[in-house]
């Protein structure tokens, strides 16, 4: 069997991630929480969680509730097994020579997480290699985007989100308040601004723009102030709201460059 590689986050990058790397060969699997408030969900592997399976271009992956199945899943390597379960618990299973933390939590220090894995790899902001884990990831746009790095810290969290059809920060919602987050809407689905799509407890949100739903977060979901749960994009028919998009597919290309040459070298 290939490498085992867990990746931790079904968000849009820790699936393309997941994807290539399957697509390359390698044994994979995902962690995630049970109810994650990932918005971009036609572009992850996030709605296996809550459907049981779903499918990411030509990719599928499976809900999987029995830490024993995954073994077996990796070696017939047919989907890719995503678990919610207690990590520590996964961790063991699965024993990875591959840690990728794909969470993005970018208002967070991630824990130590060298040792945890031969290889351990920290995309985003916050990460620092050598420190926090061995290489460490740009995720931001610009010419690093997909960057690994071997030594120091990525760069701190700044700026404005890339700007589309003229909207930029603009184009999403954040929670006002923690609560329960409820929505009838999906992705892809057209709104108007100012037009009521979900509601935290009894906050009502509102489209912040006339467009498309890029992302918004699954119906029943807990989330804390500040969380990211509604994402437009102002393009209408011509809005990406599904597949792999440039950032993820060029962030997961660095990972997959980097992970075949630390192959080359333990095998040295």
């Amino acid at each position: 069997m290939k490498l085992r590689i867990l990746i931790r986050g079904s968000n849009d990058i820790g699936s393309a991630v997941a994807h290539m790397l399957f697509q390359a060969g390698y044994a994979v699997v995902i962690h995630d929480k049970p109810r994650p408030t990932v918005t971009r969900r036609k572009m992850a592997f996030t709605n296996a969680i809550f459907e049981g399976n779903t499918r990411l271009e030509d990719v599928r992956a499976f809900l999987v509730n029995r830490n024993f199945l995954l073994h077996g899943m990796m070696v017939h390597h047919q989907v890719i097994p995503l678990s919610v379960g207690k990590f520590d618990e996964i961790l063991k299973s699965v024993r990875p020579q591959i840690l990728i933390d794909a969470r993005m939590s970018k208002h967070k220090i991630p824990a130590k997480q060298l040792g945890v894995a031969p290889l351990t790899i920290g995309l985003g902001p916050n990460f620092v290699a050598g420190s926090i884990t061995d290489l460490a990831v740009e995720t931001s746009w610009g010419d690093n985007l997909g960057l690994v790095l071997h030594h120091g810290a990525t760069l701190a969290l700044k700026g404005e989100p890339k700007e589309i059809a003229g909207h930029a920060r603009d184009r999403y919602v954040y929670a006002s308040c923690s609560g329960v987050f409820y929505t009838s809407f999906q992705p892809g689905d057209p709104v108007q601004e100012g037009q009521k799509i979900a509601r935290i407890n009894k906050t009502s949100l509102f489209a912040p723009i006339t467009g498309i739903l890029r992302g918004i977060t699954y119906d029943d979901i807990p989330v804390r102030t500040r969380t990211k749960v509604i994402e437009v994009d102002p393009r209408g028919a011509g809005s990406q709201i599904s597949g792999i998009a440039k950032r993820p597919k060029k962030i997961a290309e660095g990972i997959l460059h980097a992970i075949r040459i630390w192959e080359k070298h333990r095998a040295s």
